[in-house]
């Protein structure tokens, strides 16, 4: 157990690193957000073009892997919404906030350096493959369902389903994460390689993905603090670091995944929940605390139930 402590404590050292030069003004704010922009637009989309350029899909089947991940997911989803509306007598729209909290994780600025330091190059291509569907079938379904919610609660007319699709639809058009996975699989697919001087470029900045991803992270976790709704927020909290991992583990099993695929699926499940959540919560003016709680909640524990599932795993 202590060498897998050993191996998850840097991951949330980084990310303590980052929300102590926010917290004490040595980092300006404005820097964790243009750090937070070059993680997303160019290092973390080099670093996912790199390990599907160079990754071997032989035999690999991605269906299975994103039927284990996104039945615990609909699982757990289901599990904070009935908890939300039924338990803590909330309305829908804090349901699907609720909701989505406990099973939307952080796979891309903690979820990618975490596989990437535990389980290796095979870990970070089942990243990548889930990371392919991940961001657009989560935002299809949050947004959906908000629209229902909203509707059911404030009136009026929802949008309808392809006006919805076709807005989610241009704007992952642009995501650079979504530009890189296609181009790493087209590079792979037609046996395209980097000339020499190119490609040590490209994994110097991947290689600066993992530290500058968890320290922004850290940095932009001065935003949401922990207030209102604790009740509903911790156990959201819960969810998302034991259901979510838990399921992920089981279905992973039953579907025969490789080891290393299992392993990358439970981790990447099993840390803190992402921003997003947040920004449904902002967009419909419904549940910003909620949210705000659940991922400075999961990140201030994330580091022993992560621990917990990397020992398992191990």
């Amino acid at each position: 157990m202590s060498s897998v402590f050993v191996n998850v404590v840097p991951v949330f050292v980084l990310i303590l690193i980052g929300w102590m030069s926010a917290k004490t003004g040595i980092l300006k704010e404005e820097t964790g957000d243009a750090l937070g922009e070059f993680v997303f637009k160019i290092a973390v989309p080099m670093l996912i073009f790199r390990t599907l350029a160079d990754a071997h899909f032989e035999g690999a089947s991605p269906f299975r892997l994103w039927t284990a991940y996104f039945l615990a997911v609909a699982v757990t989803w289901t599990v904070g919404h009935l908890i939300a509306t039924r338990i803590f007598r909330r309305d829908a729209k804090v349901g699907v906030i609720a909701g989505m909290s406990a099973s939307f994780a952080n796979n891309v600025f903690i979820g990618l350096p975490l596989v990437a330091h535990i389980v290796g190059k095979d870990g970070l291509v089942a990243i990548s493959i889930l990371l392919a569907i991940h961001l657009p079938l989560m935002m299809v379904a949050g947004t959906i369902l908000m629209e229902g919610a909203a509707s059911k609660v404030d009136g009026g007319e929802k949008r309808s389903i392809p006006a919805i699709l076709v807005q989610i639809g241009s704007n992952l058009a642009r995501n650079p994460l979504v530009i890189g996975l296609f181009v790493g699989v087209a590079f792979n697919l037609l046996g395209l390689h980097l000339p020499q001087a190119v490609a040590v470029v490209v994994d110097q900045i991947s290689a600066a993905a993992s530290p500058v991803a968890l320290i922004s992270i850290g940095m932009a976790l001065t935003k949401y603090p922990i207030r209102g709704d604790i009740g509903l927020s911790g156990m959201s909290a819960v969810l998302k670091l034991t259901l979510l991992p838990a399921v992920v583990f089981l279905m992973s099993h039953l579907l025969g995944l490789p080891q290393d695929w299992t392993a990358a699926l439970v981790l990447t499940s099993s840390v803190p929940t992402g921003i997003n959540a947040w920004l449904i919560a902002q967009r419909f003016r419904s549940g910003h605390s909620l949210a705000a709680s659940v991922i400075s909640i999961t990140t201030a524990f994330g580091v022993i139930t992560v621990s917990f599932w990397a020992w398992l795993l191990s």
